[in-house]
């Protein structure tokens, strides 16, 4: 799951450094390792919808003993801010955090800091690559994998429909085709047809979709930063920007107006892993029309996925261990995708007849289970994120933001990136 980024860069840098050095003083204490029947008290801080409200409740009434208090952030951003702030104070954080696949890397470094959770009950029950991106330098595996993010694309087949276009979801996927020109070339007819309504919400969400199809697009696999000097990020950079000047909301993801905007025709496509399903089920509720379709531009991507780990703060580290394994069963992770669409990560859950068969009812009852399924074998990158993925991508956010703002020019915003990036060492 993902969350746009609302800090500031300066915040980001101050935050990243503070963070590192505070760490070098911290010791890898451990908390208690053996599970007990006495009752217990479990935080877990997640962020977004992770699709575990019942779950939670289902835990409790199987396990009387534990009490579960979740702890949940607005932004994928604030989880970090909380996360890294308490890890590096040596004390507050949950018994069980979940944590985005964009800042893992960032606390790979501090890998002594989260129990091991490597053991034969849950070997081999994730995607080779989703356990292989948890898995510190000695093998230690730190978190257990919750969902991936394939993406299509969402649509308002009601929009569509006034404006001349197919509405079904197979000729829409013919429509929308299989490139970033034919998608941004399908905004285009959507707009020629008279309709006041955006394409899309806003170029950082889009900018989400092409960055996440480039292989190294902020660092080399040893670390060196390439960012600013990648032809192939500022080509990206360049062309989102294009597009967004004639089809996009402008309305940054997560914010109010972005939410509101659900309920009163605010854009007409959105990019959609399938974690954003829940989130437009939720801000649109009572809103008809929205549909999927089985495509993606540039191919196939995969934006966002999340993790469980278990600090060594925590007290009670036996119950978290057991708590963060049960969420992470493929059982548990159909559940979750009934409930949220959070696509699973874990093997036996991927060919199950229960999530290909699965059907969302606000989707106009969208065989969502097979055609996320579908994205997800359409994906053939895998980009690389290293330790200054997530801070260089939230300064790019705040580039596009500004341009869509219109506080600064497109080469402006660039400049400040540049130096934004410059700045992070």
């Amino acid at each position: 799951m993902k969350r746009f980024p609302r800090s500031t860069i300066a915040t980001t840098v101050a935050g990243a450094a503070a963070f590192a050095l505070i760490l070098t003083g911290c010791s890898a204490g451990a908390g208690s390792e053996q599970a007990t029947n006495a009752k217990v008290k479990l935080t877990v801080a997640t962020f977004n919808e992770f699709g575990y409200d019942s779950l939670f409740k289902e835990y409790e009434a199987a396990n009387p003993n534990v009490t579960i208090v979740n702890k949940k952030a607005a932004t994928s951003n604030e989880a970090r801010d909380n996360l890294t702030t308490r890890l590096a104070a040596g004390s507050g954080l949950s018994d069980v955090e979940a944590i985005e696949v964009d800042w893992l890397p960032e606390l790979l470094q501090y890998s002594d800091q989260f129990a091991d959770l490597s053991s034969a009950d849950v070997k081999g029950r994730w995607l080779d690559w989703k356990t292989k991106a948890a898995t510190d330098a000695t093998g230690r595996l730190i978190a257990y994998g919750t969902d991936i993010g394939p993406e299509g694309v969402c649509y308002r087949s009601d929009l569509f429909k006034a404006a001349g276009l197919p509405t079904d979801r197979a000729e829409v996927a013919k429509l929308l085709g299989t490139t970033w020109d034919s998608y941004y070339a399908a905004g285009a007819k959507f707009k020629a047809a008279g309709t006041n309504v955006p394409w899309f919400d806003s170029a950082g969400a889009t900018w989400q979709g092409v960055v996440n199809q480039i292989p190294n697009a902020y660092e080399k696999k040893d670390g060196t930063v390439i960012a600013t000097e990648n032809p192939a990020v500022k080509k990206a950079y360049t062309s989102v920007l294009a597009a967004s000047s004639t089809l996009s909301a402008h309305l940054a993801q997560w914010s109010d107006d972005w939410t509101k905007s659900f309920q009163n025709n605010g854009f007409a496509t959105q990019l959609c892993p399938g974690w954003m399903l829940g989130v437009i089920s939720g801000n649109a509720a009572g809103v008809t029309g929205w549909d999927i379709a089985d495509t993606f531009p540039g191919g196939g991507g995969n934006w966002g996925g999340s993790y469980l780990t278990v600090p060594n703060q925590s007290k009670h580290q036996a119950e978290a261990k057991k708590l963060a394994a049960w969420l992470t069963a493929p059982e548990q992770q159909l559940k979750a995708f009934a409930s949220k669409g959070t696509f699973p990560s874990q093997v036996d859950a991927l060919s199950s007849d229960k999530l290909l068969g699965s059907t969302n009812a606000f989707f106009n009852n969208a065989p969502t289970g097979q055609i996320l399924a579908n994205r997800a074998a359409a994906i053939d990158v895998t980009p690389f994120k290293g330790v200054k993925y997530f801070p260089i991508n939230d300064a790019m956010q705040q580039a596009l933001t500004r341009v869509e703002s219109g506080t600064m020019s497109a080469d402006q915003s660039w400049n400040q990136w540049v130096a934004d990036v410059k700045a992070l060492g």
